[in-house]
């Protein structure tokens, strides 16, 4: 079983930046698609960004440019750099262990617990 904790969510103004963490308990992570969901309220969780163990990356077509996913092999964690954070990307985000590369929640197996993002204007 791979445990998910993400960090380094928070409140920014629009045009902003932040860098989530997500640490993994072990190296089996490596055998997942690694991805970033976000859930804004009363809206479905949807896929924001996916690596893979090859460092193959996806992106939602809301954040791509915007948005960089990476992993760090030495220390277990995938990041999400945020850039040119807009109100709209408002949500609490979360890191998840797929499967298969399909940035889709219902493939995800682990999930971690979720930071808040908060975009004002």
């Amino acid at each position: 079983q791979v445990q998910l904790v993400e960090s380094g969510g928070g409140a920014v103004q629009s045009g902003g930046s932040l860098r989530l963490s997500c640490a993994a308990s072990d190296d089996t992570y490596r055998n997942y698609y690694m991805g970033w969901f976000r859930q804004a309220p009363g809206k479905e969780r949807e896929g924001v960004a996916g690596i893979d163990s090859d460092g193959n990356t996806d992106y939602a077509g809301s954040v791509k440019g915007r948005f960089i996913i990476s992993q760090d092999n030495a220390k277990n964690t995938v990041y999400l750099q945020m850039n040119s954070l807009e109100p709209e990307d408002t949500a609490m985000y979360y890191c998840a262990a797929i499967w298969a590369r399909i940035l889709l929640s219902r493939y995800a197996t682990y999930w971690g617990q979720g930071t808040q993002v908060t975009v004002s204007s």
